[in-house]
């Protein structure tokens, strides 16, 4: 079997997330900046190994005060730990193009097991010949098991952010 290298095509991706305020609402952000590499045994996506590194500077919630807060000491850190980084660990095929990638996710110096909800597109040629394939990527995190600590008690006695971070992927790859 050949292996196959797959490049990112950030034109059609995004890293995006969600995390509750005042357990009421949700507040939803994106990576804008981040890369990706995949690899696959021929063109079979149940050998694929990935990673992607995510430039936490880039963050952005639309609100400029509130994305240097994130940037700052109290969640990420972004000066000290410059990226959040996911390498696969295997791949498990669930059927109906769905599949459970499992590896390692590190913020903050701090590297926890993690499984993604992965589903595959499908491949699809473009109009310049290029071999494209795409996936939509779900997992959730406790933000807590990050060193991500900050939080305030609001006087009725609610916390401001929520623990757990859902995240949401849209990631197309071109075959090199």
């Amino acid at each position: 079997m050949a292996q196959t290298s797959w490049q990112l095509d950030p034109t059609h991706s995004a890293v995006n997330f969600r995390v509750k305020h005042l357990v009421i609402s949700t507040v939803t952000g994106t990576f804008p900046s981040f890369q990706s590499v995949l690899t696959t045994e021929d063109d079979d996506f149940g050998t694929a190994q990935v990673e992607l590194m995510i430039d936490v500077a880039s963050i952005n919630t639309g609100v400029a005060d509130r994305d240097n807060h994130l940037r700052s000491d109290d969640f990420f850190n972004a000066e000290k730990f410059p990226q959040i980084q996911f390498k696969s660990t295997d791949v498990t095929k669930s059927g109906d193009g769905k599949m459970h990638v499992n590896g390692n996710l590190t913020i903050r110096d701090i590297t926890k097991p993690m499984s993604l909800e992965v589903t595959h597109g499908g491949v699809m040629v473009d109009f310049y010949n290029n071999t494209k394939a795409g996936f939509e990527v779900e997992g959730k995190i406790s933000r807590k098991e990050f060193g991500l600590l900050w939080n305030a008690i609001t006087e009725a006695g609610g916390v401001v952010v929520g623990d757990e971070i859902t995240f949401q992927l849209d990631l197309q790859y071109a075959k090199a």
